[in-house]
């Protein structure tokens, strides 16, 4: 505390100031303190990953439209009712026992929940992630991420909401 400071605490001092505008200026730390784009080329590298990551958010998104589409089938097939008589008006008791209700929710079967939340998990990480780069104010980072965005929707798109 006598107001020197040795090698060992020179790097945990170190304050790194944040532009809170939207800048095309390099140096904003990206997801990591090792990822610090400075350069012109630099920058336009981690855009070009950013573009990727954000067309990834939406191919994962179309991914599991087709999946839940799959799973649903697989669901219906198993709860189907039997291909039996079906008795409109049950008049004695063993009739209303012997009719079935058609059931609205989906049951649970580990496999398929587990993948569900996997998926969903892991899209959720790549738009916080996604987030997290947006929060830089850096330019490029928002123009490529929209652009990916926009692009993985147009390629994917079509995909997760046909099979709904």
């Amino acid at each position: 505390m006598n107001g020197t400071t040795d090698g060992s605490n020179s790097s945990s001092s170190e304050l790194v100031m944040m532009t809170p505008y939207l800048h095309f200026t390099g140096g904003d730390y990206l997801f990591f303190k090792t990822w610090h784009p400075s350069s012109d080329g630099a920058i336009v590298g981690a855009s070009i990953a950013l573009l990727i990551l954000a067309m990834s958010e939406r191919l994962l998104h179309a991914v599991r439209g087709v999946m839940d589409a799959r799973w649903r089938r697989s669901a219906l097939a198993m709860t189907r009712p039997d291909d039996g008589v079906q008795i409109d008006n049950p008049t004695s008791k063993k009739e209303f026992l012997n009719l079935r209700i058609t059931r609205t929710i989906p049951p649970f079967v580990f496999s398929q929940d587990a993948a569900r939340g996997a998926l969903y998990s892991l899209q959720a990480l790549l738009s916080y992630a996604l987030m997290l780069a947006v929060m830089t104010f850096q330019a490029a980072y928002v123009i490529s991420i929209i652009i990916g965005l926009g692009l993985g929707e147009v390629l994917f798109g079509r995909l997760a909401t046909s099979h709904q």
